[in-house]
Parts: structure tokens; sequence; C-alpha cells
């Protein structure tokens, strides 16, 4: 089953078990973030990667100068912890990564949540790469996926208990966009995947073409 699949089945389950009028809030939410084509003015490939350092679940420090300078990256940003769609991703990419090492590349997720919250991402979905923290969106609003949830959306994410004032302790009602992006050893992004939408990923598999490009590129 591809993971497109997979998330289409979880959504239809959520479909039918939702508390009446989340689905069509949240669907309402989605599409009227569609409709702002902010996801068209997102970061996109040819564009250089906004440079960063971030720390990881355990604390340590990550600066994207010193992965690059092992290898190609792939960088994924996800919702949270809280998120079905995300944790069903991520399990994707935890099966593809032997495949995007084998092809010389690094995987980390990015979040907004807390290195709690990450290291539960970790045990949950058995996770071997790093979950790095985004404190207030701040790197997912330079790569153009940051947004801010509508009022009417924001009940029903309190419904749930997901409030993202203290999940991500900066007081706001933000998030980032879903977007998988790999970045080459210059800095530049050869593949961009921003969907508004984050009921839709792309398979991990679709990378395999881009870093196979990047590895002989590598070699010429």
């Amino acid at each position: 089953m591809s993971l497109q699949e997979k998330l289409d089945a979880f959504k239809a389950q959520f479909k039918v078990q939702a508390p009446p009028g989340a689905f069509d809030t949240f669907a309402r939410s989605t599409q009227e973030l569609i409709d702002s084509g902010q996801a068209e003015r997102a970061v996109k490939a040819g564009d250089t990667a906004p440079d960063f350092t971030l720390t990881d679940q355990d604390g340590n420090t990550v600066v994207l100068k010193d992965m690059l300078a092992k290898g190609p990256l792939v960088l994924s940003f996800y919702r949270g912890v809280w998120c079905p769609y995300c944790n069903i991703e991520l399990k994707a990419l935890e099966e593809a990564v032997g495949n995007i090492r084998a092809r010389g590349a690094s995987l980390v997720a990015i979040s907004m949540q807390g290195a709690a919250d990450s290291r539960k991402s970790q045990r949950d979905n058995k996770l071997s790469f790093p979950i790095l923290t985004d404190n207030a969106g701040e790197l997912a609003a330079r790569f153009g996926i940051r947004w801010t949830l509508q009022d009417y959306v924001i009940e029903f994410h309190k419904m749930f208990g997901v409030e993202l004032p203290k999940i991500h302790n900066d007081g706001e009602w933000n998030l980032p966009m879903p977007a998988r992006y790999v970045i080459g050893t210059d800095g530049r992004v050869e593949y961009a995947e921003v969907n508004p939408d984050y009921t839709r990923r792309p398979d991990p598999s679709d990378l395999f073409p881009v870093l196979d490009k990047l590895s002989r590129v590598a070699a010429e």
C-alpha cells in the first residue's frame, strides 16, 4: 500500500468517526489555504535553501552547512506528534531511509514542537533519523510554509486537545504546511513538494530519482 493510500484510508475512517462538523471544518480550512496561493510562493526547486542552525530531540546542534558537507539532505517539515497523517508519513520515511542513505544523502524531520514531543515522535514511530525543533516556525516562515490557522478551525483543534500555543511554546496558532525538500551539497534546492492539503503527501520513492541524479553528478 502506497503512502497516499494509507493516508486516504485514515481520512475515510476519520470522516466517519469525527465529531459533528469537524471533518467539514478542517476541509474548509484546507481549501482556504489552497486558495490563498501561499504554497506557490514557497521556496521551490532552483532556489537557494535558507541556512539554519537548529537543535535535535536530544539538544544537539544541527547546522545545515555541516550536514551538506557530508552529502545531500532531505528535509521533511511536519505538523507534530499529534497529527496522525504526519505519523503515517514519518513511518513511510523510516521505511525509505535506508534507500536514502544508500544514495549518499541524509534525512531530518522538522517541526515546531519541543524536544520532548520530538522524542515521542521518534519512539512511537520507531524513527532512526533526527527531528529538529523549529522555534516559533521561524525556519518554516523563511521557507514560506508557515501559516496562521483561521479562528473557526482553532476551536476544533482545542476539541482534540491540540493547543498549538502551548505545544510550540510561542503563544501563536501557527503551523507549517507539510513540505519535503532535497538540498544539494551546494545549498541549491533540487526538489520541493509543498502541499497545503495535509492529507496528501508524496511517496518517499519520489526522492530516489533526484538523489540518483545528484549522485551521478557528484561522481563526474
